[in-house]
């Protein structure tokens, strides 16, 4: 038997509700709600006129008492908008760098988290809006700079992000090759998660390599949730090999 952690992936919507209304702190306790050790983020702002200046990965931080690892995709002076990863346990930061872009720019974070014997390397993205692009931005992502890298035999890959491709899409069926999807890999039929109001679309993921039993999966369809984001976050439990 291995150790068994949960983990989350959550677009926030610059922490903006299906109400219009801006709050990070309920998106906090949204997380709160989840239970998970581990919390991707995407779309949060720091230091943004549009959202109060706030740095919205720290503040959600120190709500659920985690730290943060933020990554800037789009940083234009003082104003910043990116990905995070929030957690109690242990962190390294490995790498946190743009990918090939067209439009909106986008990149990945790449943490490190010690964890009994092993180590997870966990991967946090935001993929584009365009098909080409996606693929463009995955080949990059599974190239020797990020999941392609050499690891160790005790390293245990974890990839989650708003990936804005749904099962048919090119750039999942490239990873779905190379890793598990733990959606699927859970049994049952695969939730959507976006939009949070009526979820139709599949589009945030979270895939595994080898060394991890997937659990369960669920996605977090509370009352509040619906309201918080225009996703609702994705969590899956997970037993370390």
């Amino acid at each position: 038997m291995g150790r068994r952690l949960r983990i989350a992936t959550y677009n926030v919507h610059s922490c903006f509700g299906t109400d219009r209304r801006l709050d990070p702190g309920r998106i906090a306790e949204v997380i709160a709600e989840c239970e998970a050790d581990i919390v991707a983020l995407q779309e949060v702002d720091v230091a943004r006129a549009r959202s109060g200046g706030v740095d919205q990965a720290q503040t959600i931080a120190n709500h659920v008492r985690m730290v943060s690892h933020f990554h800037p995709a789009l940083h234009l002076e003082e104003e910043r908008y990116g990905d995070a990863l929030l957690t109690a346990l242990p962190t390294r930061l490995v790498k946190a760098a743009g990918l090939p872009s067209r439009g909106e720019p986008r990149g990945a974070l790449w943490v490190e988290v010690p964890f009994g014997e092993v180590t997870l390397q966990i991967f946090v993205t935001h993929l584009g809006l365009f098909g080409a692009e996606r693929v463009r931005q995955t080949e990059a992502l599974m190239g020797p700079g990020w999941l392609g890298a050499d690891m160790s035999e005790t390293s245990r890959t974890i990839f989650v992000g708003d990936l804005n491709a749904i099962s048919r899409s090119a750039s999942y069926r490239m990873l779905a090759r190379r890793f598990t999807d733990a959606q699927i890999a859970s049994g049952g039929k695969p939730r959507a998660t976006f939009p949070s109001r009526l979820p139709l679309l599949r589009i945030d993921h979270i895939f595994v390599g080898a060394g991890i039993r997937v659990q369960k999966t669920f996605v977090h369809n509370s009352p509040l949730a619906r309201r918080a984001s225009d996703h609702l976050p994705l969590c899956a439990d997970l037993e370390i090999e």
